[in-house]
């Protein structure tokens, strides 16, 4: 593939062979995304898992930036109206996973309370493949959807490896400070380091690479994330 100018500049400076320290790869992220918008700020770690085990859970970033996550609720009654009330941005039941089935996905989050579940069954194949179907697991199947919905909106964040064992998220826009984006690696690093398998043998990290969106990666001794 044929990179721009600008990112192939940008790679020059880059050595490709060299483990960063994370607050120095922290600092080449942040200046090398020169691009005309405000790019989001992104890890990669690679994890040494087998097909057995799951990471997956939740957590809080210390720190925020961009725009609050949309909120979607799947319930009924009682439930509904606490949802509506907590500040859930689309909150239903049938209606919602019919306009799902047919192709609408203008959300980040999806929480429903456990009376849903065996009818939200049927968004497996729609839900499913983008990470977004509640799951019990990272708090979003639960009957405390006020508490559910006020830790999303003020920044809870679901992280899981995938089938190739790689954790993908964005911590945030490269406009954070340095030493904000930096909590944000660590505090996520400590939550995957604490879903450690007990039954997995030898090395559990693979690598880690930050990057932005226009920009290169940086390779990163994941050591001096803890």
């Amino acid at each position: 593939m044929k990179h721009s100018k600008r990112f192939t500049e940008a790679s020059s400076k880059i050595d490709r062979a060299r483990l960063y320290s994370a607050p120095d790869a922290v600092g080449i992220v942040k200046a090398n995304a020169n691009a005309k918008f405000d790019e989001s700020f992104d890890i990669s770690i690679t994890l040494n898992i087998l097909a057995k085990h799951t990471i997956r859970d939740t957590f809080v970033l210390p720190h925020q930036s961009g725009k609050s996550k949309r909120v979607l609720v799947f319930a009924k009654g009682d439930m509904a109206s606490a949802a509506q009330a907590a500040g859930a941005d689309f909150v239903g039941s049938d209606d919602l996973i019919e306009k799902i089935k047919g192709g609408w996905y203008d959300f980040d989050v999806a929480i429903a309370t456990p009376d849903m579940m065996k009818d939200l069954a049927k968004l497996g194949p729609y839900l499913g493949k983008r990470g977004l179907m509640p799951n019990p697991k990272t708090g979003t199947v639960t009957t405390d959807i006020p508490k559910a919905v006020a830790e999303f909106k003020k920044g809870r964040t679901e992280f899981r490896a995938d089938k190739k064992g790689v954790v993908n998220l964005s911590l945030g826009r490269v406009s954070l400070d340095a030493d904000k984006l930096l909590e944000n690696a660590r505090t996520l690093f400590g939550e995957i380091l604490r879903r450690r398998p007990t039954d997995l043998k030898g090395d559990y990290i693979r690598n880690v690479t930050l990057t932005s969106t226009m920009g290169p990666g940086v390779r990163v001794d994941w050591k001096t994330l803890s």
